[in-house]
């Protein structure tokens, strides 16, 4: 299983790859395409995201002590984005999902490429992945 670290590592090592931001984009889309499909029963209001002006959907399931998230939007930069989230997050345990720091968003420079609401949605994203550990974390102990 890949660490947190290693799996942010990866991702700042692809970025570093393209020259420019609409290469990134791209990027950004195909990794959206590649997301594990969320089981259409969670494409509800009750797994939304607040704070994302897209429409993000997100749902996790404890396995062996591990958090396994599927997600779906319906916007393609915003499912580039939680694509990214959840191949850091996903696989890992809750303990490791709150003890991490995400500087490798800063290290691509995504937040300083979205605007203030995508911003925002980022923001938003993060923190429900973290509630779901929270929400786990305490059905371990």
């Amino acid at each position: 299983m890949e660490t947190i670290e290693a799996a942010q590592d990866e991702i700042v090592e692809e970025f570093s790859m393209f020259e420019d931001w609409m290469q990134r984009y791209e990027y950004m889309i195909e990794l959206g395409k590649s997301l594990p499909l969320i089981d259409p029963q969670f494409k509800i209001d009750d797994f939304i995201i607040k704070g994302c002006q897209s429409k993000v959907w997100v749902h996790a399931d404890l396995v062996d002590d591990k958090l396994i998230f599927t997600a779906d939007s319906d916007a393609i930069i915003t499912k580039g984005i939680i694509a990214i989230l959840i191949r850091v997050f996903s696989n890992q345990h809750p303990d490791a999902i709150l003890e991490a720091n995400t500087e490798f968003i800063d290290k691509i420079g995504l937040k300083e490429h979205l605007s203030p609401t995508r911003a925002n949605g980022l923001v938003s994203m993060i923190k429900q992945l973290k509630m779901y550990a929270i929400a786990f974390k305490t059905q371990l102990n």
